[in-house]
């Protein structure tokens, strides 16, 4: 009897440990890469997407946590070479919109917010046309704009900033300049040949996520823009990329596998095609860098592809 408070205790001593209660990913439970929010403590899961013969990927929430923008081949044809656009739903999945319309080979990645929700910022690469460039659309869709070249950008929550990958000598380093592509200047100094790199902001704009090489592996690091300065955040001697901050910045997701599979073709053709359930789960950190874990509900059938787990906005 006296281990009855505790019990009733437990769960509200969890909840009050984890931001929010909801973390948009992508999962392959459908057989399909589809995008779902998941409650990270009960496991409760919602597909948002709900698409068929389809690949859905790098979600992201809007500024309200009302909305979700992600990419998505849904248009193509089976068989054809494909292209990745944006799409625009409510966080229940309904009104789907188109907001680009690239054709193949075409790839929009990581997408992000500015804070006020006026624009939407993007990657968008094209291999085959040797293309990479960083811009920007609206949530109507009718305001389209490519900045700059670039890779992996992530606007400022202000609007003013771009955080962005770039060469480096022999690697890549993070990058940051204005929103109208002038004014670049390096912060890492590390030359990454593993890559992944993929930026991303604090709510409060003042700390960046990124993944940098440490050895054969990848950490994720947070660079302090007061401090001017990066620190080593995880410390697990695998490949830690995708990271995000939780709203209030006490903790960070980020993604953790065992191999920089996207470095070689043939191995990410087959990590895609193979779909292996545990292959890279959901993993958390407080930002002191504190009790690195698995998201246990998200350590089995995540998607393989580069997308964060991203806490949704508190309003």
């Amino acid at each position: 009897m006296k281990l009855l408070p505790f019990l009733l205790l437990f769960p509200a001593f969890i909840y009050a440990q984890v931001p929010g209660s909801r973390l948009l990913t992508t999962s392959i439970r459908t057989g399909d890469t589809d995008v779902f929010w998941v409650d990270p403590v009960t496991g409760d899961a919602f597909n948002v997407t709900k698409a068929p013969r389809s690949e859905e990927r790098y979600p992201i929430w809007s500024p309200d946590g009302k909305q979700v923008v992600f990419t998505s081949n849904r248009d193509q044809p089976d068989g054809k070479p494909q292209a990745f656009n944006l799409y625009l739903a409510d966080a229940d999945g309904r009104n789907v919109r188109k907001l680009t319309h690239q054709n193949a080979p075409s790839v929009f990645y990581f997408p992000s917010w500015t804070a006020d929700g006026k624009q939407i910022w993007f990657s968008l690469a094209d291999d085959a046309a040797g293309k990479a460039v960083i811009g920007y659309v609206t949530p109507d869709g009718k305001t389209y704009h490519e900045v700059t070249e670039g890779r992996d950008g992530a606007i400022s929550p202000d609007g003013k900033t771009v955080a962005f990958t770039q060469r480096c000598g022999k690697g890549y380093c993070l990058f940051l300049m204005n929103a109208d592509g002038s004014n670049r200047r390096q912060l890492s100094r590390n030359e990454n040949e593993i890559g992944a790199v993929a930026p991303a902001w604090s709510a409060d704009g003042r700390q960046i996520l990124y993944s940098d090489q440490v050895g054969q592996a990848l950490e994720v690091f947070i660079y302090d823009l007061d401090k001017k300065q990066g620190r080593q955040l995880t410390q697990l001697g695998k490949i830690s990329s995708s990271a995000a901050f939780s709203p209030d910045g006490r903790f960070v997701t980020f993604r953790v596998t065992d191999e920089a599979y996207w470095r070689s073709g043939a191995n990410r053709e087959k990590a895609y095609r193979d779909k292996q359930a545990d292959k890279r789960p959901v993993w958390m950190i407080a930002a002191d860098g504190s009790d690195p874990h698995v998201v246990e509900v998200l350590r089995y059938h995540c998607a393989i592809d580069g997308s964060r787990a991203v806490w949704q906005p508190k309003n």
